[in-house]
């Protein structure tokens, strides 16, 4: 790579050769450590650079800093149909160069993660591009890796249950732990940014968008949580191994029953019920230091009752979050392609009227072209200023230099291979998530079973899930049988599992959600395993509200989350080899309404 703009203003400003070359470690190349580009000894030498760098750049490259979007493809380099349709152009280099993106973002879908040594490769390919263009500024690079029930980059990535999960597990050494992991194995991608974790307090358990990416119902656990998530996230190693979090969905998305990818939810709080329920995981982690914060688009008229969603809100972006709560930080918007904020305003106008409000960074716009003109021209007619645009940029610039991406944007991709899903990591995330199993009840003292029983029907929410369970149950000796449906099984499904569960000495059925209406075909098939008298356990894989609509099941388990090692975690606690330390983080409140049928706390172990 030839030298660039930015090479030359760091060696220009003294930042030493070292930061400049650079290693996959964030040592230095005789193995010592190397001043963190965020430390007192280069303050000065930040603030020039930014200054700098503003200075040289064009009012379009400026506004390109402030958005943040997906591209298509595995390869920075390499063609893909879907950027040519969105983007009408067809390589992610030629999208980033095109817009002088400030960012990209990583999904399941858009092709771009396939294996730790393809994704580091990308990484490179993008800044390279970045840097070779424009400004010269490298990217933030970023992703929605909550863990759980939210994962967009999974195996051979270790994966770690959600935070419902680690909210049971009461550990907040486990929930740091999960971060810090999870955090330098995307940093060794080349992942800047993580938007993790989730601080809303799930006190509605009709709640269809939060649920178990919550910790908690209860604010104060909620706040420990997060705050030990932050901190695993951005400082358990050099700011070149880790990467940043972001807080979300500010003011709070926990008490509501409308999903905002959807509709506009309205959330019914006080001011003095948002102190009391939503704040506490904003403040804890705030005082942290968590270097973003992303908001929710939903509306609070208790908090302002303009009719504005808070992405969208000065009163809440600016008057609470920056002037209240004093974080002066970046501030994400979710993704603008959300119908809980394109309900009320065309695209051209969401990211003018986000950045009013005092957002820096707008996620995702529905059509990135129609967007950054709608910025443009918003700064030409005088209704944005230019100094305003400057304000989040300098924001930008800043979260790039302490995180040591400006230092050291490239990642080793054989360091990515080996250390990405380590025996070491995966060790941790098997421990970690024995401790997260809760047992709601044991009436028929089923479990702990004596031994692996000969035959074993695993029936239920999901082909990869109930797979893996098997997988593990045979692994002990048991002849596995799977019988899998989706969220609402039929009636054929139904009676084919009862006719497999006499021929097997156990059934274990899993659900997910079978609490929601539309969903509750599931509750038929645990009631119609139930009645035919065989051993049965149900298992609640998400939400562990399931647990309270049958009560024909005599044995109840909540794992809050589905993934492969909450599968292996599972047959460990069904099989005795270790004893369930789970405790609800969330009451299960009875379908009536006539009280919590599992308080808060709940959790059998032997």
């Amino acid at each position: 790579m030839g030298t660039t703009r930015r090479s030359r203003q760091l060696l220009a400003l003294g930042v030493g050769a070292a930061l400049l070359a650079g290693c996959a470690g964030g040592g230095t190349p005789d193995g010592s450590e190397s001043e963190a580009p965020g430390g007192d000894g280069t303050a000065d030498a930040m603030t020039e650079w930014i200054d700098e760098t503003i200075a040289g750049m064009s009012l379009e490259e400026k506004v390109g800093q402030l958005f943040v979007t997906y591209v298509y493809g595995t390869s920075a380099d390499t063609a893909h149909d879907s950027n040519l349709e969105e983007f009408g152009l067809a390589t992610p280099e030629e999208i980033i160069q095109r817009y002088h993106l400030g960012g990209i973002i990583h999904f399941s879908w858009t092709d771009s993660l396939e294996n730790p040594r393809q994704v580091a490769e990308l990484s490179n390919g993008v800044q390279d591009a970045a840097l070779s263009s424009g400004a010269g500024v490298p990217l933030t690079i970023s992703i929605d890796q909550e863990q759980g029930a939210v994962l967009r980059f999974g195996a051979p990535a270790t994966e770690f249950p959600g935070s419902m999960a680690l909210g049971a597990g009461r550990s907040v050494e486990d929930a740091r732990t999960a971060a810090a992991i999870t955090g330098q194995e995307l940093r060794a991608v080349g992942i800047t940014q993580n938007f993790a974790p989730v601080a809303d307090v799930n006190v509605n358990p009709a709640n269809p968008v939060i649920g178990v990416r919550s910790f908690s119902s209860d604010p104060e656990l909620a706040a420990d949580f997060v705050t030990a998530q932050v901190e695993g996230y951005q400082d358990s190693d050099v700011p070149e191994r880790t990467v940043s979090s972001s807080i979300k969905h500010f003011p709070g998305h926990g008490d509501t029953n409308v999903d905002s990818h959807h509709d506009l939810p309205v959330i019914e709080h006080t001011r003095e019920e948002w102190e009391e329920l939503d704040a506490p995981p904003f403040r804890a982690a705030i005082a942290a230091g968590a270097d973003s914060v992303m908001s929710g688009h939903l509306m609070v008229p208790g908090l302002d009752d303009s009719g504005m969603p808070a992405t969208l809100s000065p009163a809440i972006l600016t008057g609470m979050l920056r002037d209240e709560l004093g974080f002066d930080g970046l501030i994400y918007t979710d993704s603008l392609q959300m119908e809980g904020v394109r309900s009320q305003y065309p695209d051209d106008r969401i990211p003018v009227l986000a950045l009013l409000a005092g957002a820096d960074q707008l996620l995702m716009p529905q059509h990135l072209d129609v967007a950054i003109t709608g910025v443009l021209e918003a700064v030409r007619s005088g209704e944005l200023t230019e100094e305003r645009i400057e304000e989040s940029v300098r924001r930008v610039l800043r979260a790039k230099w302490e995180r040591g991406i400006v230092a050291e944007p490239h990642v080793d991709p054989d360091h990515a291979a080996a250390f990405v899903g380590s025996e070491e990591h995966l060790s941790s995330a098997r421990e970690i998530t024995d401790r997260t199993v809760t047992v709601l009840r044991n009436d028929a003292d089923l479990l702990p079973l004596d031994t692996a029983p000969e035959r074993v029907l695993v029936a239920g929410w999901d082909q990869a899930t109930t797979g893996a369970l098997a997988e593990r149950l045979t692994e002990r000796g048991a002849a596995t049988t799977t019988l899998p449906n989706d969220f609402e099984p039929s009636q054929a499904q139904i009676r084919r599992a009862t006719t497999a569960a006499g021929e097997h000495d156990l059934t274990v059925v899993l659900t997910n959600g079978a609490w929601q209406d539309g969903r509750s075909g599931q509750r038929d098939l645990v009631r119609a395993l139930a009645a035919t008298g065989r051993p049965v356990v149900a298992v609640a894989v998400r939400d562990p509200y399931d647990a309270a609509y049958v009560e024909e099941a005599e044995t109840w388990v909540a794992t809050h989350s589905f993934n492969r090692v909450t599968m292996e975690s599972l047959a460990r606690v069904l099989l005795g080899e270790t004893s369930p330390q789970g405790s609800l983080p969330v009451p299960v409140p009875r379908p009536d309404g006539s009280g919590d049928r599992y308080p808060f706390g709940h959790g059998l172990s032997w």
